[in-house]
């Protein structure tokens, strides 16, 4: 039993074995070659289910076939097989972390992974890093098209002036516990957002707020690109016990960011050009990368037509993860472990031999240089120039040259990523590990934003609800308490891991001011 795949572009012919539970094969691993009937459509797959003999085309589009095509191939179920596995609904296509499925048609960023190629909406990364600003890219990322000069001016206009945020979001940072994470404070305070502006909850305003009113849209879109960066310097400030820096709408959007960080009592301070330019190019680099983690999110969410707010805040959650927005702090732990350039041959050895992780190499979607890499390694050096020289620049300069001349990284397509530098130009600027996320998130505002609004304009838009194959139990009926038989299963937990939290909640309770 089995499918038969036959691409009428080529003629060639694919056998699948027959689906099972959990059966995860894909494409790509059938063998045999059959000869099949050829369709005028040269654009489609024909598709022989080996269990019924029917066969069916499905159409190629853009490089891609239409799932719910497989829907149509159903079949009677096998003897003595579950009523959980839905034969007789059509068969499903398994992918799980959605390794080889397009959930959407967008035309914001276009990566080719195998080329090392990353445009903004046609355009190279490489361009924008060097003759563009951040907000004219979050413009262009956002609207479609770089900005004329008014609008330019208009958009800028907006975005710094809607920077200021409630009294009362203040008073909420100001309660967190002063060793609170800083990506958390700006999570929570994002979300806190959408209980200050009613005026675009879809609940209280209607469901399709959003969609039927593009200024209300464009209202919200100014509000968070404006309030991000406070909210961030905020949970920064937070940290240190130092009181919360008015934004300066007279300022750049990075040199604004870099004045609530960092000004203290000196009038008329404005932060180091170099530095202000430095970051706006992290911020370009960082602004969108196609359907990552976090964005997937942040359609995913925004397909239930929740205010921007929640949406975000939910995408900036997933960004949080040490698997995607905290990848350079671990990058950065790892270059400190290593210690020196002299070291490097020692941890690559341990690396191959399994014993250790490199961080900073590879990539789900590039298997060759990182173009964002390329460009934040010059950065690296302008921003050493202003700041001094960072000591774990060397180990990384080793490190890389080490792992591109082996033969045993190279096979495996590792080289370097965005996160490989970034993490320290951080660090040489000042800031502490557990700001990388937020340095992360604050350009990503944009791209989320891209796609929030590209999901909204499309009239074919649903609420996204993925399938699942079902392999738990069968029907069962429920036994009282008393009847169950005794299990040696228990729900661990460290015990003694809470009493050591609660005795450091009591013994460290002062505030930072005070220590």
């Amino acid at each position: 039993e089995g499918l038969v795949l036959t691409d009428k572009s080529s003629g060639t012919s694919w056998v699948l074995p027959a689906p099972t539970q959990n059966d995860g094969k894909s494409f790509a691993q059938a063998t045999s070659v059959v000869v099949l009937p050829r369709s005028s459509n040269t654009q489609s797959l024909t598709v022989l289910d080996n269990r019924t003999n029917k066969l069916y085309e499905v159409p190629i589009t853009n490089n891609t076939i239409p799932a719910t095509k497989f829907k149509e191939m159903i079949a009677n179920p096998l003897p003595g097989s579950r009523e959980e596995d839905d034969s007789a609904k059509g068969l499903r296509v398994y992918d799980p972390a959605f390794q080889n499925t397009a959930v959407c048609h967008s035309k914001i960023t276009y990566i080719n992974g195998d080329s090392g190629i990353l445009r903004y909406r046609g355009y190279p990364i490489e361009q924008l890093a060097e003759k563009s600003s951040y907000l004219e890219v979050a413009y262009l990322l956002i609207y479609g098209e770089l900005p004329t000069k008014l609008q330019y001016t208009n958009f800028f206009h907006e975005v710094m002036h809607h920077t200021f945020v409630h009294f009362n979001v203040a008073e909420l940072m100001r309660n967190f516990n002063y060793d609170a994470h800083p990506m958390g404070m700006f999570i929570s305070s994002i979300s806190a957002l959408s209980t200050f502006h009613p005026d675009a909850n879809p609940a209280l305003a209607g469901s399709n707020l959003f969609i039927r009113n593009e200024e209300i849209r464009n209202k919200q879109i100014f509000r968070l690109l404006g309030k991000t960066p406070t909210l961030a310097a905020m949970a920064y400030r937070h940290r240190i016990g130092r009181r919360y820096n008015v934004p300066q709408n007279n300022l750049s959007y990075t040199e604004n960011f870099l004045y609530m960080l960092d000004q203290l009592s000196e009038e008329n301070y404005k932060p180091n050009p170099k530095l202000c330019k430095a970051l706006d190019i992290l911020f370009i680099l960082h602004a969108d990368h196609e359907l990552n983690c976090s964005t997937a999110a942040m359609r995913h969410i925004g397909s239930s037509l929740v205010d921007p707010y929640s949406a975000v805040a939910g995408a900036a959650a997933a960004l949080y993860g040490p698997l995607h927005g905290g990848a350079n702090e671990a990058v950065l732990r790892m270059l400190e472990e290593i210690g020196s350039a002299e070291k490097v041959p020692i941890f690559l050895a341990e690396v191959k031999e399994r014993k250790r992780k490199l961080f900073g190499f590879g990539h789900r979607v590039y298997k060759s240089y990182d173009p964002r890499a390329k460009i934040i390694r010059k950065i690296a050096y302008e921003v050493f120039e202003v700041c001094g020289r960072e000591s774990l620049i060397d180990v990384a300069i080793e490190l890389e040259k080490k792992a591109l001349e082996d033969d045993y990284f190279v096979k495996r397509q590792l080289y370097p990523n965005v996160d490989f530098y970034s993490g320290l130009i951080y660090k040489a600027m000042g800031f502490p590990t557990d700001m990388f996320p937020v340095l992360f998130a604050i350009p990503r505002v944009a791209g989320w934003l891209a796609h929030w609004k590209e999901s909204l304009e499309n009239k074919d838009a649903k609420i996204w609800r993925p399938r699942q194959v079902y392999d738990g139990p069968g029907v069962r009926s429920y036994v009282p308490m008393e009847l169950r038989e005794s299990s040696d299963k228990e729900i661990k937990i460290d015990h003694q891991f809470s009493k050591r939290s609660l005795v450091a909640s009591y013994e460290n309770k002062e505030t930072p001011s005070k220590l």
